[in-house]
Formats: structure tokens, C-alpha cells, sequence
């Protein structure tokens, strides 16, 4: 998925959607059900670690703190 419609998709919490998985109308096999868990962990792991990468990133475009203005 592209960040651009990652960005566009509603935020559900990961909960909420590995329960809308569980309790879908669709009832999924085994492997259809574990491939679904690993696919929504994973974009939350990587939404999770993008929004980490862009908080460093702004927090180096500030620029270094001057402790001795204190």
C-alpha cells in the first residue's frame, strides 16, 4: 500500500481490526486468518516505525538544543 493511501484509509486501532478479522461476515480458514493477523501487525509496525523515523527527523531539523542559553 502507498503511503498516500495508507494515509487516506481511516485510523481503526489494531484491536478493533483483528476483531472486525475474527468477526468478519467471511469466516476464514487457519492459513487465510493468520495471513490477515501478519499482514494488519505488519502495516501497523510500519506506520508505527515511519511515524518514528519522521519525529527524529524533525526533532534533527530543529537543530541541536543550546544548554548553555539556560
Amino acid at each position: 500500500m502507498t503511503q498516500q493511501a495508507e494515509a487516506s484509509r481511516p485510523h481503526i486501532p489494531l484491536q478493533d481490526r483483528l476483531r472486525q478479522l475474527l468477526e468478519g461476515p467471511v469466516a476464514l480458514d487457519k492459513r487465510a486468518l493468520l495471513g490477515s493477523l501478519y499482514a494488519e501487525v505488519s502495516r501497523c509496525e510500519t506506520v508505527a516505525y515511519a511515524a518514528g523515523w519522521n519525529d527524529a527527523l524533525a526533532t534533527v531539523r530543529r537543530g541541536p538544543r543550546r544548554d548553555e542559553d539556560a
